[in-house]
């Protein structure tokens, strides 16, 4: 087969005629256009163009490159342009790349970069959108609460008492390790300082009060926002992936009621009972270090930490943990609820479920670090 030719020729001064012949690949050269469009432009300016495909062999993508940019150079011309002479399937392709041209400053649009101002205005609008979307979320939410207490709300006791058990007996393992190590890191902080100013007896001040009102609340805050609050986001983003909320949906069941509350409840009841097991977990491991670097016997160690941590203490962090577990269920519920119809769309959930309940336990952290200041507590 020979290779890719073309022929002009003007049998009327009104018509120009393209043949095309040969193998048309992308792997061998083809010819160039540039003789078409100068065969438009000549005068007396022609009004119509043909062409002849008899002798055109095997065809590729490159045939329809280059017919395309002759019907682009005679539209540019006002030359009709008559595919009659074109092979079925060219025809078809071709019609198939005109049925919706590209806009003129399509390309121009995307490769502009937007001015800081436009970025900072998206962002802006991106953070407002996020912050509606939070807040209608969380009024349904309440309405869902609303109707538990009213004994409206519709949901499976069974799955209650599973998320009880995912968020309460199966977190421990995970929540003693990471709340011993703290007491540990944390006393052995401290030991090393109050070791130079003879002061060992307050190391068990310095961890009971960093712990109990404090560290306790927050890392079993973070633990749970990694490990239930993703579980939440992709337990329901797989189940709106299959269709199961629109199931729901259309059986006039309220999802927030039947998927979402049990879940929120679950983990409001759980937190403040974790951050107990957190802060004792955390108070034992500082004790090893008392006992093991500062020769602090248990009973000494603990009737410092009793005198310096009150029930105040106590009851703040217990408040803080509450708090942190109505966070870690609302981002972890809106993330599954507000899902892509994707499989990768559900690890976005999930990644994004952790990212947001972190951000707010840090920010609910500072918030009650200053409005405990100011009230003196």
């Amino acid at each position: 087969m020979s290779a890719a030719e073309i022929d002009l020729s003007r049998p009327t001064p009104e018509r120009v005629l393209l043949r095309v012949g040969g193998a048309w690949k992308l792997a061998s050269e083809v010819p160039d256009a540039a003789p078409v469009e100068a065969a438009l432009s000549e005068a007396p300016a022609p009004k119509h163009l043909a062409f002849d495909a008899q002798q055109l062999g095997d065809w590729d993508t490159s045939l329809l490159i280059f017919l395309n940019k002759v019907a682009d150079a005679a539209r540019a011309h006002d030359v009709a342009v008559d595919r009659s002479g074109l092979p079925e399937g060219v025809d078809r392709l071709l019609k198939l790349a005109s049925a919706v041209p590209e806009k003129a400053d399509a390309k121009a649009k995307a490769g502009a970069t937007p001015s800081l101002l436009a970025r900072l205005g998206s962002a802006t609008l991106t953070l407002v959108g996020e912050a509606t979307d939070f807040l209608a979320f969380l009024g349904r939410l309440v309405l869902a609460f609303a109707a538990l207490l009213t004994g409206k709300a519709r949901f499976r006791a069974s799955d209650l008492l599973l998320f009880v058990q995912q968020a309460g007996a199966e977190a421990l393992p995970i929540i003693t390790l990471i709340s011993f190590l703290v007491g540990v890191i944390m006393a052995f902080v401290g030991a090393v300082q109050l070791q130079k100013f003879g002061a060992a007896i307050y190391i068990a001040d310095l961890v009971g009060i960093a712990v109990v009102r404090e560290m306790g609340a927050m890392m079993t805050g973070i633990v749970m926002a990694g490990r239930t609050g993703a579980a939440f986001a992709a337990q329901l983003g797989t189940m709106k992936v299959t269709q199961e909320i629109d199931a729901l949906t259309t059986m006039g069941i309220d999802p927030m009621e039947f998927l979402v509350l049990p879940r929120a409840l679950a983990l409001c009841l759980m937190m403040p009972l974790l951050c107990l097991y957190s802060d004792l977990i955390g108070i034992i491991g500082g004790g090893f270090i008392a006992t093991g670097m500062l020769d602090l016997s248990w009973p000494v160690y603990f009737n410092e930490l009793f005198q310096a941590v009150s029930l105040t203490d106590l009851a703040g962090g217990i408040f803080k943990a509450s708090v942190y577990g109505v966070l870690i269920a609302l981002a972890g519920c809106l993330r599954g609820m507000q899902a892509g119809s994707s499989a990768a769309a559900v690890g976005d959930a999930a990644t994004s479920a952790v990212v947001t309940g972190i951000v707010l336990i840090v920010s609910a952290c500072g918030i009650f670090a200053f409005s405990f200041y100011i009230l003196g507590i």
